[in-house]
């Protein structure tokens, strides 16, 4: 394909209209289950191979910028693919439509399983979210062998302390986890002789406010912080945003159990669209439908703001030599508090046939190298049957 020059940085011409950008985003919106790899190869095959908007360079090289930002990074690949196609308009647009879909299955599920559900459903509840933590372990692992790889010789002894610091913060001090994954980043742009002082400030500043605001706001804006922290300060893939809610609304607010919690995991895991959405299930048990809303509002915030003020700039953002000494020391830790989630979301198991499916689950995933999704489904198969066999079930 032959394309006219442009400007640097400019979104590519209008070459589809908005409702073909709403329709295409939301059949990824609709398909993509199995989390960020499905997501990246659904949209590589819209937008390089059958309608080519892109070209592969481009999209490879948009697939690593967006993987150097906190939060969702395939949520942000879909809202930059709908900004080259459409401008502005178009990744608002995509985004939301990328993103609608499995928002409004998962509160549809969040109300079954969070209200008085039947017997079945809590087994099957019950059985899927004790196959959660072998899901971490395996998101985590497969992260590392990369992670590993780019870490440089030298740095290498860092890298070991920071993974261990995440592993470490994600079992013991759940709510305090960005305060690790931060310090790791620090620690390493100091490591590097860096200087970033006006643009960590600067990024950082909201934290202590919603923070403060989080303190002495009620539901509202505990809430809102909690989804903030999820959408703006993860790193290392969705799963790194499980260690940051569990303690927030299991063991500080109290907004659900240890059970419900882990239901809400396995809900993120099977439907479509970004993990991300689970946070939706958290602000569904804090404050019902306009909390679910809220939440996920305020968790995909972020991603749109980083693509419409900074998708201009990913070609400085990849080469920024700050950018990537932060994320040398953030990303192993968050690996680690992958890592060290499956600790809490193991001892929220309270019933012996749990362990159970978790060992079997661990087995499907680690050594039969079998889907999330499937496996996810397998162990809520198991809880169901042991329920209507009158198998006991977490209160």
């Amino acid at each position: 394909m032959t394309s006219q020059p442009r400007a640097e940085g400019a979104p590519a011409p209008a070459e589809a209209g908005l409702l073909t950008v709403v329709r295409e985003w939301g059949r990824i919106g609709c398909i993509g289950f199995g989390g960020p790899p499905t997501h990246i190869k659904l949209l590589r095959d819209l937008c390089v191979e059958r309608k080519q908007w892109l070209d592969a360079r481009e999209f490879e090289d948009a697939v690593a910028a967006c993987n150097l930002l906190p939060g969702p990074a395939s949520t942000q690949l879909a809202i930059f693919c709908a900004w080259r196609v459409r401008g502005r308009a178009g990744a608002l647009a995509g985004g939301a439509a990328f993103i609608i879909p499995g928002l409004i299955l998962i509160l549809a599920l969040a109300a079954l399983f969070l209200g008085s559900p039947p017997l079945w459903v809590k087994g099957a509840g019950a059985g899927a979210g004790a196959a959660v933590a072998a899901v971490a372990v395996q998101a985590g692992s497969s992260l590392l062998p990369a992670s590993w790889r780019r870490a440089e010789q030298a740095s290498r002894a860092r890298w070991l302390g920071y993974l261990a610091a995440g592993a470490a913060a994600a079992a013991t001090i759940g709510p305090w986890l960005v305060v690790v994954l931060l310090g790791c980043g620090a620690v390493e742009l100091a490591a590097q002789h860096s200087h970033r002082d006006g643009d960590r400030a600067a990024g950082i500043a909201p934290v202590p406010l919603l923070a403060a605001g989080a303190i002495g706001g009620g539901v509202t804006l505990s809430l809102a912080w909690v989804a903030f922290k999820v959408g703006a300060l993860s790193y290392g893939g969705g799963f790194v945003i499980i260690p940051l809610m569990q303690a927030d609304a299991v063991s500080h607010y109290h907004w659900m159990t240890g059970g419900q919690f882990l239901n809400a995991v396995a809900l993120g895991q099977i439907t479509p669209g970004p993990v991300v959405q689970t946070v939706a299930v958290v602000g569904y048990a804090a404050a019902g439908l306009a909390g679910g809303l809220l939440a996920a509002a305020v968790a995909f915030t972020p991603s749109f703001a980083f693509i419409l003020l900074g998708a201009r700039h990913f070609d400085r953002l990849r080469g920024n030599q700050q950018v990537s000494a932060f994320l040398s020391g953030a990303g192993p830790a968050a690996i680690g508090a992958i890592l060290g989630s499956a600790i809490p979301l193991a001892r929220a198991l309270t019933q012996p046939w749990q362990y159970a499916v978790l060992a079997a689950a661990a087995v499907l995933l680690l050594l039969l190298r079998r889907g999330v999704v499937l496996t996810l489904l397998a162990a809520g198969a198991a809880g169901l049957l042991i329920a209507l066999a009158g198998g006991p079930l977490p209160h």
